[in-house]
């Protein structure tokens, strides 16, 4: 799929049936009300000049390049900014506009370099284009007055230079910032001739607020933002469309190359899930997937005390299948097991869970949402019927009052932060329930209208409470609760009683109960409510309960089933969604089904031509714990780093010592691949071909760009393993793997790879009820039937405050860096987080003599790390946070193991912890489990 360049119709579509019908150039066309007659134009196939306008935009009529003549009206009006009107005549080819343009072309070269065939934007380049366009051929003007063209390069930006040489003063730049982006990074200053792009003032890109989302650069209409791939290597000659590999938004891209030589990957525009918006990650962290440090061989050991030896495929494959093998005939059919990764393609996950429950014969088989999302698995199965979010990222344009609930959107999902932002910045009401003030608390044209900063691990009795001001100020949506749900006055009665009500809970959360209750009143009053959650949710001892509390108050004020509304768990991973729906779990199958369903079973024995079996398997800690106990001794890790993934590391790499084979497969040597007797090399989001789902159930399409570099597709090796050791497995092309999971997943019959090239992507459920997929779920009923409320007690959680631990540790994520950051270290990313800091409040820091800067010893009951300082009133006294994404620090060496109830998802966001100075040295840990370059804890 190769498209370099994609039609730019002037201004943004607008909303509506096409009923306006006008004439251009005489053309017929009849398009929405409120449409430009630059787009109208461009949609009856007439290209008018422009520069300033593009369909990313809102209209701003500077360049006067875009003039017409429209028939009884005075002058040339510009045609981005003029509606269109019925029997409107448009014509926009007259002498006299065509006077104008070149006119107005020759002002801006008389101001710009001519060094064309030699700038990297030529052949890319609008005003070259537009030159040609006007039919100009000479400059009357020459360079003996003043002009800009010795203005200073500002090369600050590790990915682009800003040429102020080249600008325009178009304000696409500005515009793409606040519109699209909305940081407000981007200013015009000064008046007239003096009039200049700034990034702050008197700043340079790189000290400024831009967060490099690549917005601007996209938007440049000359060279003077230009990403520096493109100069190094020239401008690209093709495209392939794929889906970036970091976030759960799952942005589709064009990566553009020149050759068989990535250049550049650009936001698609089509792009179901971003429209053509990016991340500094997504746009420019890239160069990983190249990087030397890439495993490019298979390599084994006999013991993790030997070297590596490299092998071949085959010897490689037939090692791992031999010892599996011996060690099931030696201890037991479910002595050995396997891990999924979040990282990999549906393909992939779905041929390794088939590859352990049909040649392993046993259940064994566990993901990394296990350590992530699990707890949305089980609490949204319980109260909706089905282990997913409810809505698409569009319709948070619709969302009246949104409510964001322990996630920071700007930093862990920045794309769909920007539609957020958007609708923000439209009047949305915003309430924050987080015990950090997130950007979204207040940043430019942004604030919430509560910022509900509760104790860390108090969510449930936060939830009740605002439940309990919705159920006793009867603010209930009754007739939505009596026509859809089950279970609502049990519930009802357990929140309405007095030790839930904000003023009981206070003491409990530290939210004030004035409040907490103005933000119950905002949301339960919205014409469309909406709540997006994160893993400050489901990191909990009581993430399944908090996941229900949300859904039952969602159901309480009727904010299911429509656009605007839902609840919408915010992923973490590119594919932990798909993960979860590729049957990744011990106890289901693919689509959420148990492994006790004889039905379900039936279907997969048929296809498969084995016997499964009817028990759940072990999930990653009953691994662990059968490992020490000599039952477990075999593990298949696929691209996920165990060894610092889990809490109580001392208890997780005893267990990897004590087996006889690990098996992982990844792009780099990381932590766990100290106690692995094989290394098989995985291959990059680059080399992939199969499909990834995001955090809205989006099945995107995922494309190579290059063959493996390690010869062999990942869904290969799994199949070649599983052939090895008795069971064949074979197919030609993922998209066979696909038309088998449709066969086998009622929420994906309907995925093929042909709907998805021909749609761009699609919601599942896709089936025969919904052939183009499913955007809203539950809108005329849940799956379930009727929504379920269940009762949530809030529990304390086990972890305490001491004498000896007086602070609690909360950890998250930073914009420019991803989980471990094995990905996002080896870019030009560490420009701008090169190392994890401690962020604490200035009064903790006084009464234990820190200041900023300063390195201090993090310890709790497990562990101890140093890192650096930030004194930071981000956090309220008591509290203490960090990022997880550099190994010297190694936060997840401090972390415990305690967990939730229902699922074991650690309880990460919150561990005693005491902090004091040890010195002014850079900090570095004190734990040998985070000596390797890759450590961390891996979470979705």
């Amino acid at each position: 799929m190769s498209l370099l360049k994609e039609p730019d119709f002037g201004t943004p579509e607008r909303p509506g049936e096409a009923t306006v019908s006008v004439e251009v150039d005489g053309l017929a066309v009849t398009v929405p009300h409120g449409t430009s007659v630059l787009r109208a134009a461009a949609l009856a196939g007439v290209d008018v000049p422009k520069l300033c306008a593009t369909d990313s935009l809102e209209a701003f009529g500077s360049c006067r390049l875009c003039v017409v003549e429209i028939d009884g009206r005075k002058g040339t009006p510009a045609s981005c900014t003029t509606p269109v009107a019925e029997g409107m005549r448009v014509r926009t080819q007259t002498p006299k506009v065509e006077k104008l343009r070149r006119g107005v072309m020759e002002l801006y070269l008389s101001d710009h370099p001519l060094d064309c065939l030699t700038c990297p934007a030529n052949g890319d380049c609008e005003l070259q284009d537009m030159a040609g366009v006007v039919g100009l051929r000479q400059v009357r003007y020459g360079y003996e007055g003043e002009n800009h063209l010795d203005a200073e390069k500002d090369r600050s930006n590790p990915y682009f230079d800003f040429d102020p040489s080249k600008c325009i003063v178009c304000s696409r730049c500005v515009r793409a910032c606040g519109e699209v982006q909305g940081t407000f990074a981007l200013t015009i200053e000064g008046r007239g001739f003096d009039s200049k792009v700034s990034p702050g003032s008197g700043e340079l890109f790189q000290d400024s607020d831009c967060v490099s989302c690549g917005a601007c650069v996209q938007a440049c209409p000359t060279s003077t933002l230009q990403e520096r791939s493109v100069v190094d290597l020239g401008m690209p000659t093709r495209s392939v469309v794929t889906t970036c590999a970091y976030c759960g938004v799952g942005c589709s891209f064009k990566a553009e190359l020149r050759g068989d030589e990535l250049v550049r990957m650009v936001p698609y525009k089509d792009g179901g899930a971003n429209e053509g918006h990016s991340c500094v990650k997504g746009r420019f962290a890239f160069g990983y997937a190249t990087h030397p440090d890439r495993l490019l061989k298979p390599m084994v050991r006999e013991k993790t005390t030997d070297p590596w030896r490299e092998v071949e495929w085959d010897e490689a494959i037939a090692t791992v299948a031999t010892k599996l093998r011996d060690i099931q005939q030696r201890h037991g059919p479910g002595s050995i097991g396997a891990i999924s990764s979040s990282r990999c393609t549906n393909e992939e996950v779905y041929v390794l869970q088939k590859m352990v429950r049909a040649a392993f014969g046993n259940n064994n088989v566990d993901t990394c949402a296990r350590v992530c999302h699990s707890p949305t698995g089980y609490g949204l199965k319980q109260t909706f019927g089905e282990s997913a979010g409810t809505q698409d990222f569009r319709s948070v344009a619709q969302a009246d009052v949104i409510m964001v609930i322990g996630a920071n959107p700007t930093d862990a999902h920045p794309v769909f932060a920007s539609r957020m932002k958007r609708r923000l910045r439209e009047g949305a009401g915003l309430v924050v329930i987080d015990p950090r003030r997130i950007d979204l608390v207040r940043s430019p044209h942004v604030e919430a209208a509560h910022h509900l900063q509760l104790k860390p691990s108090t969510n449930v009795a936060v939830i009740n409470a605002l439940a309990h001001v919705v159920v006793t100020e009867g603010l209930a949506d009754k007739s939505f609760v009596a026509a859809r749900c089950e279970g609502f006055e049990e519930w009802a009665e357990f929140v309405a009683r007095p030790d839930n009500s904000p003023e009981a809970t206070e003491r409990i959360t530290g939210v004030p109960a004035t409040e907490l209750r103005a933000a119950a009143r905002l949301y339960a009053q919205a014409p469309n409510g909406a709540i997006y959650y994160g893993l400050g949710v489901t990191e909990h001892s009581q993430g399944s309960t908090m996941v229900m509390g949300m859904a039952n108050l969602a159901m309480a004020c009727g904010n299911v089933g429509r656009e605007g509304v839902g609840v919408n768990p915010m992923r973490g991973q590119n594919n932990v969604q798909g993960s979860c729906d590729m049957g990744s779990f011990p106890h289901e199958f693919t689509g959420y089904r148990h492994v006790a369903d004889d039905a379900v079973r039936t279907v997969f024995e048929n296809l498969w031509g084995r016997e499964l079996l009817p028990e759940p398997g072990l999930r990653i800690p009953n691994m662990f714990d059968a490992a020490l106990d000599g039952d477990f001794r075999g593990l298949f890790v696929q691209g996920e780093d165990i060894a610092q993934s889990d809490p109580n590391l001392n208890h997780v790499t005893a267990a990897l010592a004590s087996m006889e084979l690990v098996v992982v497969q990844d792009l780099f040597l990381n932590e766990t691949a100290k106690y692995a007797h094989v290394l098989l090399p995985g291959a990059s989001f680059l080399e992939k071909d199969g499909t990834f789902t995001n955090a809205e159930r989006r099945v995107n399409r995922v494309r190579a760009v290059m063959p493996p570099k390690t010869g062999k597709h990942e869904w290969q090796i799994i199949c070649d393993i599983a052939t090895a050791m008795g069971y064949p497995m074979t197919y030609d092309h993922p998209s066979q793997i696909m038309a088998e999971i449709a066969q086998v997943t009622p929420t994906f019959q309907g995925v093929s790879y042909e709907l998805l090239d021909k749609l761009g992507s699609v919601q599942w459920p896709c089936n025969t009820e919904a052939p183009e997929g499913t955007p809203t779920m539950h809108v005329d009923g849940f799956t379930r039937g009727k929504g379920r409320f269940v009762v949530t007690a809030y529990i304390p959680t086990d972890e305490r405050t001491t004498a000896r631990f007086p602070l609690i540790l909360t950890t998250g994520r930073i914009l420019s860096q991803y989980n471990v950051g094995a990905q996002t270290r080896r870019t030009g990313n560490v420009a701008w987080h090169a190392e994890d800091l401690l962020e604490v409040h200035p009064h903790d820091a006084e009464v234990r003599g820190i200041n900023d800067g300063d390195t201090v010893r993090l310890t709790s009951r497990v562990g101890e790390t140093t890192l650096r300082a930030s004194v930071s009133d981000r956090m309220p006294p008591g509290v203490v946070h960090t990022t997880f994404h550099h190994p010297v620090t190694g936060a997840n060496v401090v972390t415990t193991e305690i967990s939730d109830w229902a699922t074991n998802c650690p309880e990460y966001k919150v561990t005693a912890v005491q902090v004091g100075p040890v010195g002014n040295t850079r900090g570095s840990t004190s734990t040998e489990a985070v000596e390797n370059d890759d450590l961390l804890a891996v979470r979705d």
